[in-house]
């Protein structure tokens, strides 16, 4: 965004009939432990009285953390808090949400990325080569986290051979990364 802070969203509409029942609670659970099995265990969700950290595997070091979940409608809201992944005046900034909206014969589920501030940008005005390690890096892997893990979702619940098609979709305005 204009500030340098990043906004991403990811969604897919599935069937009413296979997702019917599927809550933002079990969504929420179903992406902690898509987390720790996809990083093989590297990166572990701890979730704690205060919130959930993303913790290196053996360390208590958090590379984010989030308050505790904030259910509201049919959305779940992690607020960022802090983590070395984040830039470290800008930790009361951001929030990850993840969404369970139900329309007529469809379930939108959602990822949403809102006002994360990352470490490696370092800035409101990041150079151009912090902005390129941060979109190779970072941002490389947080979509490729939140696509597979909704596309993972959507072949277990409508069967393993479920054709899956990404389309890129402009949502807001903004600098693409």
């Amino acid at each position: 965004m204009e500030d340098a802070s990043v906004f991403s969203v990811q969604s897919t509409d599935l069937p009413v009939t296979i997702a019917e029942s599927l809550s933002v609670k079990e969504l929420l659970f179903r992406y902690l432990c898509y987390i720790r099995r996809f990083t093989l265990t590297l990166i572990r969700p701890v979730v704690l009285e205060s919130g959930i950290e993303f913790r290196l595997a053996g360390a208590d070091l958090s590379l984010i953390s989030f308050l505790p979940p904030v259910y509201e409608n049919d959305f779940a809201t992690l607020r960022i808090c802090g983590g070395i992944l984040v830039q470290p005046r800008q930790c009361d900034r951001g929030e990850l949400r993840f969404g369970v909206e139900h329309f007529s014969g469809v379930v939108r589920v959602s990822l949403q990325l809102n006002e994360f501030c990352p470490l490696i940008l370092g800035s409101r005005s990041p150079s151009l080569i912090r902005f390129w390690l941060y979109r190779v890096t970072q941002a490389a892997i947080h979509r490729l986290v939140t696509v597979r893990f909704l596309s993972l979702l959507y072949r277990k619940l409508a069967g393993s051979s479920a054709c899956v098609r990404i389309v890129n979709v402009a949502v807001r305005a903004g600098k693409p990364v």
